[in-house]
């Protein structure tokens, strides 16, 4: 089976999303990418987090042409395949349907540095205008909202987010969306202070060394 250790990887993932509260049902998708290989794995369509095996993984060449599985795959995939083609450093795709990240994305709102650890994603995370799910129109939107960080607010949608592995691009998920409670409970009672640009400047030179080289 080609692309094994990345089709096995997105199961663990897949139901992790379900478990650590990052999404509902089948919704969100995963994939990874395999550089040497220039071959991508993704969630398929519509399968149950909890009943889906390696084998219904798909794997996808980056023209989006099937290369193996019998799913369909996620109807997403040409969002996961834009970072591929133009991200040199970007090896794993992640979306989510989290509840505070859909809040704030209901609202079109983008999350501001209220907590040091928004810095997974960045200095701050922007939130990308609506476009229908699939298109290829969220793709670009995702792609140009996304520049110099590493997750977004897809509005009246949900997050995404990306990393150089796919533990990575799951930790950063996860951390965005502990930041994006935190400026939702903040703001129903009040003007959080905000950490300053030199300020997030520090902890990303202090942050470097971490995450992104994560395997």
């Amino acid at each position: 089976m080609i692309l094994e250790k990345e089709r096995e990887l997105i199961v663990e993932y897949g139901q992790k999303l379900i478990t650590h509260g990052l999404t509902k049902g089948t919704g969100g998708n995963i994939s990874i990418f395999n550089k040497a290989e220039g071959l991508m794995a993704i969630s398929p369509s519509g399968l149950d987090y909890f009943k889906t095996t390696p084998k219904d993984v798909v794997v996808l060449d980056l023209d989006g042409n099937k290369i193996d599985g019998d799913r369909n795959p996620s109807s997403e995939y040409s969002m996961h395949r834009i970072f591929y083609q133009k991200r040199d450093e970007v090896g794993a795709v992640l979306h989510a349907h989290s509840i505070y990240c859909s809040i704030l994305a209901a609202l079109h709102w983008k999350i501001e540095p209220v907590h040091y650890l928004i810095g997974y994603a960045g200095k701050d995370v922007r939130c990308a205008p609506y476009k229908l799910f699939g298109s290829e129109e969220l793709s670009q939107v995702a792609f140009e909202y996304m520049q110099d960080r590493y997750a977004v607010l897809l509005a009246n949608h949900g997050l995404l987010a990306i990393g150089e592995t796919i533990q990575y691009a799951f930790d950063t998920a996860e951390e965005i969306e502990f930041v994006a409670q935190i400026y939702y409970k903040a703001k129903c009672v009040g003007d959080p202070i905000l950490l300053s640009s030199d300020e997030m400047d520090e902890f990303l030179r202090k942050f470097k060394p971490y995450g992104k080289k994560q395997v």
